[in-house]
């Protein structure tokens, strides 16, 4: 796992300390660890670790629905060149 990857399961794991770990493949939006509550926050926390900006009028949703899906699209070299 990446370090930012890292440091975004760290974020999580923080807000929902019932929680041990958190699969790469869990929906955190259908399980609420991220809400709209924190979502902007979430939001400027992937662009601080991943170095890129996000437009909040294309984010698609399913790019961070999963950690899987984070790293593919915040966390490998195809998305640090986007």
């Amino acid at each position: 796992m990446s370090d930012g990857l890292q440091l975004v399961k760290n974020w999580l794991l923080a807000r929902h300390e019932e929680l041990d770990d958190i699969a790469g493949d869990l929906d955190l939006i259908e399980t609420r660890l991220i809400d709209s509550l924190s979502f902007v926050e979430f939001v400027f926390l992937l662009e601080q670790h991943s170095g890129r900006a996000i437009q909040l009028e294309t984010l698609e949703v399913d790019e961070i629905r999963t950690l899987d899906a984070i790293r593919t699209h915040f966390f490998t070299a195809q998305a640090v060149q986007a």
